[in-house]
C-alpha cells in the first residue's frame, strides 16, 4: 500500500510557509532593533567603566563624578528644573484641557491648535524668545525677579515647550468620561466642586500621573533650552555635551550619560506600571459627556485659554519678529539679511536641505519598519521568547534621552572592529539615529491600529489559501493608511526639530538646520539663529497642514466604509 504525501502541517512541525515567513521576518526585526538600539546602549555602558585610553578602572569614572561637586550639582540642578516645570505646566494643561473638552468654548478649534504650535519647533526657539523678551537686552528686561539666564529662563522656556505635550495627553483622558455619574452626582446633590474631586479627577488621575511623567522626562532630558538660556546654570544635558565636545572626555560623557538615563528610565517604568494598572472608563452601556452652556464657566475658561494662546503666540512671535530685527536692539529695522545663513554658517541653507532629507528619509524608511515590524511582531503565532524580546527594544528607546542614545552611537559604530562603521558620519546614521530615537511612539501606534483590525480576516484569507503577504499588501496596509500617514507625519516633524539626539552624529557635509541653530547661537547670532528656527517650524507646520488637508479630503474618501 502507498504512503499518502506528507501534509502543509505535520504534526510535528505545525509551521507552514506563512508561519516561516513570519517568524523570519520577527527574527530579523528583532537583529534590526538589536543593532540599532541594544548594542549602541551596551557600548554606551561599558565605556562607563574605561579610562580615555580604553583601559577597564571599575567604578573609578563614578567615584569621581559623585565626588566632583560641580558635576554632582548638574544631576541636583536637573531634579530641580525637571520636578518645578512638572508643577506648573500639568496644572496649567489640565485647566486648558479640561476647557477644551468640558466647557462650551466659541473658539475652541483655534485654542486647540495655538495649543500644538510649540511642538513644531526646535527647543532652542523658546529661549531664544526669552533672549529677546527678558535678556539683558530684553523688552522686560526688569520684570523677572532675577536674570533670565540660568534658573528662572530654563523653567520658563521648559513649560512652553512642555505644554503641548501634557495637553494632548490630558485633553485624551477628559474626553472619555460617563454622563450618568454626572447625572447621579446632581441627583445626591453634591456640588460642583464635590464632583470634580470625586468624578473628575478621579477619572482622569492615570492621565495627570502620565503627563507628569512625560513632563518631567522632557525637561531632564532636553539640551536645546539649557544650552541658549541656561547661562552658568548647568544640568545633565548640557554636562553631556560639555564632557565629550569640550573636554572630548567620552569616558565621563557616558558616566554623566548614564546619570541622565536613571531618572528617564525610572519615569518611564512608573508610567508602564501606571497604564497596567488603568481601567476602562467607557463600558457599552455609557453615555457619552456633551458640555452644556454655563455662561460664568465657559466665559472664564475661554478668558483662561486666551491667555495661555496669546503666551504661546507671544512667545513664538517674539522669535519670528527677532529674526527680522537688523540690530538687536540698537536697529529694530526690518530686514531679511538673517535668512542669508551663508553669513553665519558656512553650510548656508544647505543644512535646512539636509533636515529636509534626513526627515523625509526618516518618515519613509521609519514608518515602513515601524508598521511592518509593529505587524509582524502583533501578528505571529507562537514564537512568544523572540516577540518578548522585539517588544522590549521596541520599548526601550522611549526611556533613553536622545543624547544619551546618541553618545551610544559614537562608541557602537565608530568602533574600528565594527563593520557597519562605515554607516558613521553619514546622512543614513542620522536616519537610523532619528527613527530608533522615536520608534517606540510609531511602533505603539501602529499596534494600536493593527489591534483594531478584525482577526476574522486574516482567518478567512489563510482558509483561501492568500499568502500572508498579500492579505497584508491588500487588506491590513489600506486599513491602517490613517495610522501609518499618522506615523509619517510624527517622524518628519520630530526629525526636523530634534537636537539631542543627532548633535554628536553629524559630520561638516551632514549637519542639520537645528544642529546649526545651535552653532548659530552659539557664536553670538541670536537673530539667525532664531530665523533658522522660525524656518522650521513653518515647514514642519506647513507639512502638518497639508497632512489635515490629505485626511480630510482625499482619505475621508478612501476611508469612507468606516462610517456605513
Amino acid at each position: 500500500m502507498s504512503v499518502p504525501a506528507a501534509p502543509a502541517r505535520r504534526a510535528g512541525i505545525g509551521l507552514s510557509r506563512d508561519d516561516l515567513v513570519m517568524r523570519g521576518g520577527v527574527l530579523a526585526l528583532a537583529a534590526v532593533l538589536l543593532v540599532t538600539v541594544g548594542l549602541p546602549l551596551w557600548a554606551l555602558l561599558a565605556k562607563g567603566f574605561e579610562d580615555r585610553d580604553g583601559r577597564f578602572v571599575g567604578l573609578a569614572n563614578f567615584h569621581a563624578y559623585f565626588s566632583t561637586p560641580a558635576l554632582f550639582d548638574s544631576a541636583l540642578n536637573s531634579l530641580h528644573v525637571a520636578v518645578v516645570a512638572t508643577a506648573i505646566v500639568v496644572p496649567l494643561a489640565f485647566l486648558y484641557a479640561y476647557a477644551l473638552t468640558r466647557a462650551v468654548l466659541p473658539l475652541r478649534g483655534l485654542f486647540q491648535a495655538v495649543s500644538l504650535v510649540p511642538i513644531f519647533a526646535p527647543s532652542l526657539l523658546p529661549g531664544i524668545a526669552l533672549v529677546y523678551l527678558f535678556g539683558n537686552q530684553g523688552f522686560f528686561k526688569d520684570w523677572l525677579s532675577g536674570p533670565v539666564y540660568g534658573f528662572q529662563g530654563i523653567v520658563i522656556a521648559q513649560v512652553f515647550y512642555c505644554f503641548p505635550h501634557a495637553t494632548l495627553i490630558l485633553v485624551t483622558a477628559l474626553a472619555t468620561a460617563d454622563a450618568r455619574l454626572y447625572e447621579a452626582a446632581d441627583v445626591l446633590g453634591a456640588s460642583r466642586l464635590r464632583t470634580f474631586f470625586t468624578v473628575t479627577l478621579p477619572g482622569a488621575k492615570y492621565g495627570v500621573i502620565s503627563a507628569a511623567l512625560v513632563v518631567f522626562t522632557l525637561v531632564i532630558t532636553d539640551f536645546g533650552i539649557p544650552k541658549v538660556i541656561g547661562g552658568n546654570y548647568n544640568v545633565l544635558a548640557t554636562d553631556v555635551y560639555k564632557q565629550v565636545i569640550g573636554q572630548q572626555n567620552f569616558s565621563m560623557g557616558a558616566v554623566v550619560g548614564m546619570v541622565l538615563l536613571a531618572p528617564a528610565a525610572l519615569a518611564f517604568a512608573v508610567d508602564r506600571l501606571v497604564q497596567r494598572r488603568q481601567v476602562a472608563l467607557l463600558t457599552a452601556r455609557a453615555v457619552p459627556l456633551v458640555p452644556r452652556r454655563r455662561l460664568g464657566r465657559d466665559l472664564a475658561l475661554s478668558l483662561f485659554c486666551g491667555l495661555v494662546a496669546i503666551g504661546i503666540l507671544t512667545v513664538v512671535g517674539m522669535a519670528a519678529w527677532g529674526s527680522l530685527i537688523k540690530y538687536w536692539p540698537y536697529n529694530l529695522a526690518l530686514t531679511l539679511d538673517n535668512y542669508d545663513f551663508a553669513q553665519f554658517d558656512a553650510n548656508g541653507w544647505d543644512s535646512y536641505f539636509n533636515s529636509l532629507g534626513m526627515a523625509a528619509g526618516a518618515a519613509v524608511f521609519g514608518t515602513a519598519l515601524m508598521f511592518v515590524g509593529a505587524w509582524l511582531n502583533e501578528k505571529t503565532r507562537g514564537f512568544h521568547v523572540v516577540r518578548g524580546v522585539v517588544q522590549l527594544l521596541a520599548f526601550l528607546p522611549m526611556a533613553v534621552p536622545g543624547l544619551v542614545l546618541g553618545l551610544g552611537y559614537i562608541f557602537f559604530f565608530n568602533a574600528p572592529g565594527n563593520p557597519l562603521n562605515f554607516l558613521y558620519a553619514t546622512m543614513a546614521i542620522l536616519v537610523i539615529n532619528t527613527v530608533a530615537h522615536f520608534y517606540t511612539v510609531g511602533h505603539l501606534t501602529a499596534t494600536t491600529a493593527l489591534k483594531q483590525i478584525d482577526p476574522e480576516f486574516e482567518s478567512v484569507s489563510a482558509s483561501l489559501k492568500v499568502p500572508v503577504t498579500r492579505t497584508f499588501l491588500r487588506v491590513t496596509a489600506p486599513i491602517c493608511l490613517p495610522a501609518i500617514l499618522d506615523i509619517a507625519i510624527y517622524l518628519f516633524v520630530n526629525a526636523m526639530t530634534t537636537v539631542s539626539s543627532v548633535i554628536f552624529l553629524y559630520s561638516p557635509d551632514t549637519k542639520l538646520a537645528s544642529v546649526a541653530a545651535v552653532n548659530i547661537e552659539e557664536a553670538g547670532t541670536t537673530a539667525a539663529a532664531a530665523a533658522l528656527c522660525v524656518v522650521i517650524a513653518v515647514t514642519s507646520a506647513a507639512v502638518k497642514g497639508l497632512h489635515l488637508l490629505a485626511e480630510r479630503f482625499l482619505f475621508g474618501h478612501l476611508q469612507a466604509w468606516r462610517r456605513r
